[in-house]
């Protein structure tokens, strides 16, 4: 059993810990093996001696029957973008090489503080910019499946090395799909949980230091098995006792069972339309359900597709100019006034964006605000608990394209994250979990979304469609 450990789920590595069929160190070191081994430049910065320092302490803790946490023990890697005490986070960005923290992001600092051992960073594109992970300083993380696809952006880096067994789990981040879409093209279970329940201070962009970030960022688990998301979740939303915290979290489970939940699916939109092989996917799961006897039914969507990624542009790139230097700032103003009011191309788009005035800026939250009401009743009144959707229009792209063929229709390259943006500014609760293949042998995914904080019951949805579609689910795993 332990020269196979590295390839199961999480869970069952803590089982077996707990069980003492392996120690911590001998965990750890199977996967700093596994590291060693891999040719997909997934991990690219190791903490190997503070790693197995973490891992013995972990041991000794089990020897004296105490526990230090829900994960305590379990090797785990960390997307480069989270600042980690006395290691090396860069962001992907040259200028940052040389930067070794001397604090954790808070998110890294609840998982140690749930007992994770902490063994290095994954790969990012620079600033986490790209919905490739590619970078000057470490060079492209290729996908498991297929090293000529892309493995999406930005948490790269962290769906490649959870696909490809070096970690059983990752902390990444999602502002606009960025942890959602390399799950997809990578074929493992993706979280963004509820926006807010996860702290992102300490993650890059902002500057180093910085206590503030995007109003949109959401640190989530990328993992192998949804009960995995789960205790990466539970140890996600416990403060860590440097937060001097007076509150927990305490989620509410699903009211119904699994296979009693209300489920509806958003199979397709003209706004963001999907090839024949992610329609498939969806009809697949739609029928999964039904034959299993589950409430489902198809629906045209809560919101207006155009209308809601309006004020989300708005909003992202709004929110972006807050790290910009006032050199940078001047100069996008000076850009920004020389424009022409027909101008509508997307570099103009942009720097209206990122020039906009306090006002419009409030009048783009309002919209989000709105936006978030109608997707509250869109659940509450049909007392729908679930909403399925595609996550991409197609499975991973070639790496480093910058185009999307679409059912032989050329789109914009954005529209790779258009479905994951839908969720991305109102804040709910949005899963990936693989469901089958393409004929390429490439992974599809769907996304499950459901109102705010009801992340258990997407957790619960997606262990039971994983039980229903048996093999095509299971398939996916190298």
């Amino acid at each position: 059993m332990t020269n196979d450990l590295t390839r199961q789920p999480a869970h069952v590595q803590l089982q077996a810990l707990d069980r003492g069929e392996i120690s911590s160190r001998e965990l750890l070191d199977l996967h700093l093996d596994r590291i060693d081994a891999s040719h997909v430049n997934a991990v690219v910065t190791r903490d190997d001696d503070a790693a197995r320092t973490a891992a013995g302490a972990a041991d000794e803790r089990r020897a004296r029957n105490e526990s230090n946490g829900t994960l305590d023990g379990l090797p785990l890697t960390i997307k480069d973008s989270f600042e980690t005490a006395g290691l090396r986070t860069t962001s992907g960005a040259e200028d940052l090489a040389d930067h070794v923290p001397v604090r954790d992001a808070d998110a890294v600092a609840r998982l140690r503080h749930q007992g994770a051992v902490i063994m290095g960073k994954t790969n990012t594109p620079a600033y986490c910019q790209d919905l490739h992970t590619d970078n000057s300083l470490f060079g492209r993380t290729l996908n498991p499946h297929d090293p000529e696809r892309t493995v999406g952006g930005s948490s790269g880096g962290p769906a490649a090395a959870v696909a490809d067994h070096l970690t059983p789990a990752d902390l990444g981040s999602d502002l606009a799909g960025s942890l959602r879409l390399p799950a997809h093209y990578c074929g493992v279970y993706g979280l963004r949980p509820t926006h807010g329940l996860v702290p992102a201070r300490g993650h890059i962009p902002r500057p180093p230091g910085w206590i503030t970030s995007s109003d949109m960022v959401t640190p989530g688990p990328l993992a192998r098995h949804p009960r995995d998301l789960g205790l990466l979740l539970d140890a996600l939303t416990t403060p860590s006792p440097a937060e001097n915290s007076p509150w927990l979290v305490k989620l509410p489970t699903p009211r119904r069972s699994a296979g009693q939940l209300h489920v509806a699916v958003w199979a397709e939109d003209a706004s963001c339309p999907v090839d024949p092989e992610i329609a498939g996917a969806l009809a697949a799961v739609e029928q999964a359900l039904a034959s299993a006897g589950s409430n489902v039914c198809r629906t045209e969507g809560p919101v207006g597709f155009a209308a809601s990624l309006r004020p989300f542009e708005q909003l992202l790139h709004g929110t972006s100019t807050a790290a910009t230097d006032d050199g940078a700032a001047a100069a996008e103003l000076a850009a920004a006034r020389d424009l022409h009011e027909g101008d509508l191309s997307p570099r103009a788009t942009f720097l209206r964006h990122r020039t906009q005035t306090h006002r419009a800026w409030l009048r783009a939250n309002e919209e989000r605000l709105r936006l978030r009401e109608t997707w509250h009743r869109f659940f509450a009144d049909a007392e729908r608990d679930v909403l399925v959707t595609p996550v991409a229009p197609t499975a991973a792209i070639l790496a480093g394209s910058r185009t999307l063929t679409v059912d032989g229709v050329e789109r914009s390259f954005f529209d790779q994250t258009g479905w994951a943006n839908l969720t991305s500014h109102v804040g709910l609760p949005s899963l990936v979990m693989p469901v089958a293949r393409s004929a390429d042998g490439l992974p599809i995914g769907v996304q499950l979304v459901g109102p705010n904080y009801s992340d258990r019951t997407l957790l619960a949805l997606a262990e039971y469609l994983a039980s229903l579609l048996g093999g095509r689910a299971a398939g996916i795993s190298l």
